[in-house]
């Protein structure tokens, strides 16, 4: 079988880079769904992120069954509060900031914002080891945020209501910190049950929770008077920007570790501008190019962070 292929693209599968680009690719249309979903019909941030974890649910829960084997730790009851409490910022809250966000603001720069989360992993670092950053770190940050205030003064010009804008992107960055949070206190977890079966145990708590949350706000017979198309958008973002993502990073990291894995995330807010461009029609100006350019420039020259089960929420 391997004879159909060349030897480059066997590499590419053998050492997870494949999987890794399968994953940037996927986390970066999340906002493209979300976005359809909204104009689709009358939806609001809690019904959409319901319906999207509600039809991710029976993936992780493969998720979980398809990692049985994998020869993790036994489940003990510190763990199960540890995993909901990562279930909590990782795919609840952080979801649901980042799902009030896109609201207000473009698919792009959400995405912009979003990726500056490894310089609050590096904060969060700093405090808990009492250890202040390097120059050069210091400086990759300044470039990072640089270019995301460059990508926000386009943005404000385009929507012409500030103060939206403004709102969105608070929401935003409030789930950056979150998945911040989320994605440091991973890196315990992964080493004593594996990525992808902590993946699956994590996704599966969100999912429960966000549930949870529907059901004491919402209602069913809401659900049943939304448009196909809003449960198609949905649906599409439950496998393709949710679930499949989660296993393709997993997969990727098993072959070639996170830092790595993390490098090749870098595609993510590129594939998501242009995503938004050609499928959205979003505006593409120099300001936002020259800031998408900074943003990925600081991010990959900082230290690599602790290990995570996911590039995005």
């Amino acid at each position: 079988m391997d004879a159909l292929y060349p030897l480059s693209a066997r590499r590419w599968l053998h050492d997870g880079r494949f999987f890794a680009v399968l994953s940037a690719a996927g986390f970066s249309l999340k906002a493209i769904f979300v976005k359809l979903a909204y104009a689709a019909g009358p939806v609001d941030a809690v019904t959409l992120l319901a319906l999207r974890m509600g039809l991710a649910l029976p993936l992780f829960a493969w998720l979980i069954y398809s990692s049985r084997g994998d020869g993790g730790a036994p489940l003990g009851r510190a763990d199960l509060l540890r995993i909901l409490l990562l279930g909590m910022l990782g795919y609840y809250l952080s979801s649901l900031f980042d799902f009030y966000g896109l609201e207000h603001i473009s698919a792009g720069l959400e995405r912009l914002i979003l990726f500056c989360f490894p310089t609050l992993v590096l904060l969060l670092q700093a405090i808990a080891l009492r250890a202040w950053p390097s120059r050069r770190t210091l400086l990759a940050v300044g470039v990072c945020y640089g270019g995301l205030g460059i990508a926000f003064r386009h943005d404000l010009g385009v929507a012409g209501g500030g103060a939206q804008v403004l709102q969105g992107a608070a929401w935003v960055f409030a789930s950056a910190v979150t998945y911040a949070l989320y994605y440091f206190g991973t890196g315990v977890m992964v080493q004593r049950l594996g990525s992808m079966r902590l993946a699956g145990l994590v996704g599966a708590a969100s999912a429960l929770m966000v549930l949870a949350h529907y059901g004491v706000t919402g209602s069913a017979t809401q659900l049943a008077r939304l448009p196909a198309s809003v449960w198609l958008y949905a649906a599409l973002m439950a496998l393709f920007a949710t679930a499949l993502p989660i296993y393709w990073m997993a997969l990727a990291i098993q072959r070639m570790g996170a830092a790595h894995t993390a490098a090749i995330g870098n595609l993510g807010p590129v594939l998501t501008i242009f995503a938004a461009w050609a499928v959205l029609g979003e505006s593409l100006s120099v300001y936002q190019l020259a800031g998408l350019a900074l943003v990925v420039f600081g991010v990959s020259r900082l230290k690599p962070a602790p290990p995570a089960t996911a590039k995005s929420s």
